[in-house]
Parts: structure tokens; C-alpha cells; sequence
């Protein structure tokens, strides 16, 4: 049973005229991935369905990423495979798509992370051009918030991010992702900007084979929302491991995100994973998180937030 399934992030969409724009954008790449896995490649189909998402500048990933506290962008992204293969990059920047970047660190290194200046260099080898993912509507964002950040007196202390975190959740928290199933392996691939007014070297959760991103023999799995809770929890791995005890990926989702709750709360996590049967399941506990998946004998993808 042929399946995949994408996420544009998990928090709040204050906005309601961004939420037909959201959603058009999950819609539109789960069938850009689902064209990849019609040919067979759960890879293939994860990759498209993430740089799908990474180009719309809506989504806090590759094109429209969100900025650090020096007005800057460091990027995240990772893929892996159900044989354990994986390949990731951290804190890249000048690149438009870093999933496909994290698709040769896996294919064409011996490692699994690359990082900063190193992993800028590695895309540059690989032929990946000059870009720059700034758009204006995120420079501008920048410039309130900081400008909120610093009349605080206290742009040291992380309370005070959290509280603007609370108060611009739709822009400040949004990781992208997609998971496949080719009837043969899964595959799971993460992308994100990461937090606006994040400090610089800051590294999330998407990038952390087990936090953001994980898959193997029994399923794969993409969170979004707080990094520092994924990393804390390993909540791609501990979502997969609902499905090694012998949950279906459903129940899964929602079990990885009880924990997540009895542990930080409510408004701090979503995941979407498919098991090795080609179940689809998704789960969160924020007041959105755009989906969108199509399983084989679909004829429409089903789209929710």
C-alpha cells in the first residue's frame, strides 16, 4: 500500500486568510511527491514533496525561512531511509533547497550531519548555486520583533522569546516534512528555518536523526513544533517505537504526542509518519498543523489543518 503524506508545521495560524494559502501549499506537494512515487521512489517522492514546500515562500523552510537574532538565515534539513541510511546538514545558509543538499551528504559522504560553513561548502562542491532564501516579508518581521525583543531590556533571556513565540506562533514555529512508503522502504525528510530571533549556531530538532526525522524497518516518522522538546524526547524515534510495540501508525502519532504533552504541555508538537502496512498517521497538540497525504486507490489527497 503506496503512501505519503507532508506537513507545513505545527502552532498557530492567527492569520485566517494564510490558511487557504497553507493549504493549497501541503496539497500541492504531497501530489508533487505523490508523481515521484507513482515511478516507485519513496526518495525521489519525499525529496519533491519537500522542496515543493521549501519554494513556497508561506512555509518557514528553504525559501522564506525565518531569521536569527543577527538578521541572518541558518537552515535544517534531513532524510533517511528505512535501511538506515541518513543524511543531514545544520545551520546552511545560501542554498534554496537543503533537502537535497541532505540527500548528498547521505549519498556521497561517509557522514550523517554536516554543519555551517562545512555543509555550505559540501553543497557548493555539489554543484548547488548561490541563493539567498530572504524574502521581504521576512525581513520585516525581523525588524518588529527584534525591535519588540529589544525595548524588553532583556534580549538574553529566552522567557522573553517564548512570550513573542506565543504571541507570532505562525511565524516563529514551522518546520515542513514528508514521509513515503514505495510498498519496499519508507523515507523521511525534514526542512526548516528553525525560530525567528533564534541565536546564531542554534540547531533544532529537524537535522537530529531520532528528534525531527527518523525511519526504519517499522516506520517513518517527521515532527514540527518546539526543537528543543523533539531533541529533549527523541520523538521521531519514540513515534516509531509505537510501531515496533505494535501500534498501528495512527495510534502511534497520538501516543508520541500524549508524551510530549504529559512532559511540556499543550502547543508544543505534531509528527506524521506511515508504517510499513502504508498507514497514515498524524497527530498534534497545537491548534494547527497543516496536512496533506494520498494512499494508493485515492483519488484526491485528503488536506486538513
Amino acid at each position: 500500500m503506496v503512501a505519503i503524506i507532508v506537513h507545513g508545521g505545527a502552532g498557530t495560524i492567527k492569520k485566517e486568510e494564510r490558511i487557504p494559502k497553507v493549504m493549497d501549499g501541503v496539497r500541492k506537494a504531497v501530489l508533487a511527491g505523490w508523481e515521484e512515487l507513482r515511478r516507485g521512489s519513496a526518495l525521489d517522492a519525499v525529496e519533491e514533496a519537500v522542496k515543493a514546500l521549501e519554494d513556497n515562500p508561506i512555509f518557514n523552510a528553504g525559501t522564506g525561512s525565518v531569521l536569527t537574532i543577527d538578521g541572518k538565515v541558518e537552515m535544517d534539513a534531513a532524510i533517511m531511509r528505512s535501511n538506515l541510511e541518513a543524511g543531514a546538514v545544520a545551520g546552511i545558509w545560501g542554498v534554496k533547497n537543503p533537502i537535497s543538499v541532505a540527500r548528498k551528504v547521505m549519498e556521497k559522504t561517509d557522514h550523517v550531519i554536516l554543519g555551517g560553513e562545512g555543509a555550505l561548502k559540501f553543497a557548493r562542491l555539489m554543484g548547488f548555486e548561490e541563493y539567498d532564501p530572504t524574502t521581504d516579508e521576512r525581513l520585516k518581521q525581523w525588524q518588529e520583533l527584534r525591535k519588540k525583543l529589544l525595548e524588553t531590556g532583556e534580549t538574553r533571556h529566552w522567557k522573553k522569546l517564548s512570550a513573542l513565540i506565543k504571541e507570532y506562533p505562525e511565524v516563529l514555529r514551522s518546520t515542513v516534512g514528508a514521509v513515503a512508503f514505495d510498498g519496499e522502504e519508507i523515507v523521511a525528510g525534514t526542512s526548516t528555518g528553525g525560530v525567528f530571533l533564534k541565536m546564531f549556531g542554534r540547531i533544532g530538532d529537524t537535522p537530529l536523526i531520532g528528534a525531527g526525522t527518523y525511519a526504519n524497518e517499522f516506520a517513518g516518522v517527521s515532527a514540527t513544533g518546539i526543537g528543543e522538546v523533539m531533541i529533549k524526547l527523541v520523538l521521531a524515534r519514540t513515534a516509531a517505537d509505537f510501531v515496533r510495540f505494535g501500534l498501528r501508525a495512527p495510534e502511534a502519532a497520538e501516543a508520541a504526542i500524549s508524551v510530549a504533552t504529559k512532559h511540556f504541555g499543550r502547543d508544543v508538537a505534531g509528527v506524521i509518519m506511515i508504517d510499513r502496512d502504508g498507514n497514515v498517521g498524524f497527530a498534534k497538540n497545537t491548534k494547527h498543523m497543516s496536512v496533506a497525504y494520498l494512499r494508493e486507490g485515492m483519488e484526491e489527497p485528503y488536506t486538513g489543518i
